[in-house]
C-alpha cells in the first residue's frame, strides 16, 4: 500500500495502453453519448470533429481504467475527490491507441482529517502519434502512514 508520505511532487508513472475500436466507440456512444459524430461515420464527416470520434467521456473512462491498472496507490483504492480542468484537445478516432502519464503535482496533508491527505495529479493521455487527447487534474484522498 502506498501512503501519502510515499508520494512526492514530480513523481511520474506511465500507464499501459488501450486501443479504441470503432465498434466499442459506437457502442459506448449509443449507450451514453448518442450524438452523430460518435455514432455513424457518414454524418460524422461534415460534423464539428471532421469524422467519427470517441465521446470524451469514453476517453475519460478508458484513461480511468489505465490509471487503475497502473495502480499508483499500490493496492489501496484510488478515492477520487473530484477532477479539475478536464480537457479533450484532440479527438480520439477508431483505431487510436491511448496511453497516459500520471504526474504528482502536489501532496497536502489534511488539516481536518489528520489520518489522510490529498494527492493532486496531472494526467496526460496521448494517442499513438503523441498527440494529447485528454488532460485532467484528479484529486485523490490518500491515507497517511500509521504512527
Amino acid at each position: 500500500m502506498r501512503y501519502l508520505e510515499d508520494f512526492a511532487v514530480g513523481d511520474k508513472l506511465p500507464t499501459h495502453s488501450a486501443t479504441i475500436t470503432e465498434s466499442s466507440l459506437i457502442a459506448f456512444a449509443a449507450e451514453y453519448d448518442p450524438q452523430p459524430m460518435h455514432l455513424d461515420p457518414n454524418p460524422a464527416v461534415p460534423g464539428p470533429l471532421g469524422g467519427l470520434s470517441a465521446s470524451g467521456w469514453q476517453t475519460a473512462c478508458v484513461v480511468m481504467r489505465l490509471m487503475v491498472d497502473a495502480d499508483p496507490c499500490k493496492g489501496a483504492p484510488m478515492l477520487g475527490m473530484g477532477v479539475d480542468e478536464l480537457r479533450w484537445p484532440t479527438p480520439v478516432r477508431p483505431g487510436d491507441t491511448i496511453s497516459a502519464e500520471l504526474e504528482v503535482v502536489s501532496v497536502t496533508p489534511s488539516r481536518s482529517k489528520p489520518d489522510f491527505g490529498v494527492v493532486r495529479m496531472k494526467v496526460t493521455a496521448k494517442n499513438q502519434n503523441g498527440q494529447v487527447v485528454m488532460t485532467m487534474y484528479p484529486n485523490l484522498w490518500i491515507p497517511r502512514r500509521p504512527a
